[in-house]
């Protein structure tokens, strides 16, 4: 009996995505900000740290992700109780992006 691949695409454990939703929920809530930021970027995020990780460079990654943030924060220049959500994953998403170039470059 070989591990064929399944058909369905790999999902992460719903006990850990739930756990992680709570996390950010209360990081959120410590550092002052919209729980729509992290909810909204979630998936953004671990896809690029995923691919850094698995690419360019393991330790890397959460690095990147954490200068996106500075990046995004910079464009933003509002009081971070102030940030749009949709406007920060539309940032998020531009950012990633151009660092998924560099990868795949």
């Amino acid at each position: 009996m070989t591990n064929a691949p399944s058909s369905q695409s790999k999902k992460d454990d719903p006990e850990k995505m739930a756990a992680m939703q709570r996390w950010l929920e209360q990081v959120c809530s410590e550092l002052g900000l919209d729980t729509a930021l992290a909810r909204d970027n979630s998936d953004q995020l671990l896809g690029l740290t995923g691919r850094i990780a698995h690419g360019p460079s393991r330790p890397g990654a959460p690095l990147s992700c954490f200068l996106l943030g500075l990046a995004v924060g910079a464009d933003t220049g509002s009081d971070s109780r102030e940030l749009d959500p949709e406007q920060v994953a539309d940032a998020v998403r531009e950012r990633a992006e151009r660092l998924i170039g560099l990868i795949e470059n």
